[in-house]
């Protein structure tokens, strides 16, 4: 039987240029007022968002000016791999490890395009060994810090004693558009954030929690919910339909199915740790997971502190958790594109 992996370690980094919210606001109907005619209608999402402040890696004015596809591009290879190398250094630092002691490199990231991807990038840094493995993964969105997560453990416990680094990296504010307005981009620019997170995993080892299972649910004919469009502007954010109503009405019965393969019920949960993709997504997955309102507190500190950095955010939010104490089972759920759902399983040490 395959031991669990355990969680060495975890670590956070954010984007060097802090954006106070009130400040984004103000540019933004400076830019948009007078082209986007539904901007009023819109513009109370900057205060109902649920974020103070967020996190980028190029400062305001950058995002001022229009920007090409190139442009976005370079931005998002300095920014994700300086990301990059903070977290993952953070976090063997946590585990006592080194880069040389890297099997396994697990990388997520769904906001730009790099190859060589971004470990690759960062080998040099990391002192990481050449026989190391790469496994870069694209395109989870929001559901990539849960997905990743449980793929990292997978791949600890199928090769007990190999140590297993998993990056989470996003630069989310590279999807701010001046060229095509639509609602879904007034709400990027009210919602996004850049991080990165990292983790550390080995097989028979406790850490701080073990990853005892996963699982992914995705939702047939959704693949209009959540994505990116691709044009040569560069990326643009997809918000064809409203995300709350979905995760109040599905989430549920996907997570009891999830749980339902490992033995498990809602019941047997003691803190579900979820991505915070805005005020109103916490609100539905209070009500889909009937936790209570209010429940889902160190969400909604991790937004108002940083914004949806996407995948990396459900991240932040166990390492609050775990910081808090964890309570002796959570399981860490996501929602991304597909439309998916992923939840890991986790039972503190």
């Amino acid at each position: 039987m395959q031991r669990p992996a355990g969680l060495l370690s975890l670590a956070t980094a954010t984007a060097p240029h802090e954006m106070r919210q009130t400040d984004v606001a103000l540019a933004a109907a400076a830019l948009f007022e007078t082209r986007f005619p539904q901007f009023q209608r819109m513009a109370p999402v900057f205060q109902t968002a649920g974020i103070d402040a967020r996190q980028s890696v190029m400062p305001m004015e950058w995002y001022l000016e229009p920007r090409d596809w190139p442009q976005r591009t370079a931005a998002y290879l300095e920014g994700a791999t300086g990301l990059f190398v903070r977290a993952a250094r953070a976090a063997l630092e946590e585990a006592g490890l080194t880069g040389a002691q890297v099997d396994v490199i697990v990388t997520v990231s769904s906001t730009g395009i790099a190859t060589p991807t971004l470990e690759a990038r960062a080998m040099a840094q990391m002192g990481f060994r050449p026989d190391a493995a790469r496994v870069p993964v694209f395109g989870l969105g929001c559901a990539g810090g849960a997905t990743g997560l449980g793929l990292a453990a997978r791949l600890a416990a199928a090769d007990p004693g190999c140590v297993v680094l998993f990056v989470c990296v996003e630069v989310c504010t590279l999807a701010f558009r001046m060229d095509e307005l639509s609602k879904a981009d007034i709400v990027a620019t009210a919602l996004f954030g850049d991080g990165a997170a990292a983790c550390v995993l080995r097989a028979g080892e406790a850490g701080f929690a073990r990853v005892t299972a996963s699982g992914e649910h995705t939702w047939p004919d959704t693949l209009d919910i959540m994505g990116w469009r691709v044009d040569p502007q560069g990326l643009g954010v997809i918000f064809a339909r409203a995300i709350p109503p979905f995760a109040r009405n599905h989430l549920r019965p996907a997570i009891d199915q999830i749980l339902a393969r490992q033995g498990l019920r809602a019941e047997d949960v003691d803190r579900f740790i979820c991505h915070p993709g805005g005020a109103k997504v916490i609100e539905a997955l209070e009500g889909a997971l009937g936790v209570g309102q209010g429940a889902l507190d160190h969400e909604r500190e991790v937004l108002r502190a940083h914004g949806n950095m996407s995948a990396p955010t459900v991240l932040f939010v166990l390492d609050r958790a775990r910081r808090a104490g964890l309570p002796s089972r959570s399981v860490a759920t996501a929602l991304g594109p597909g439309f998916t759902a992923s939840a890991v399983t986790l039972e503190a040490a």
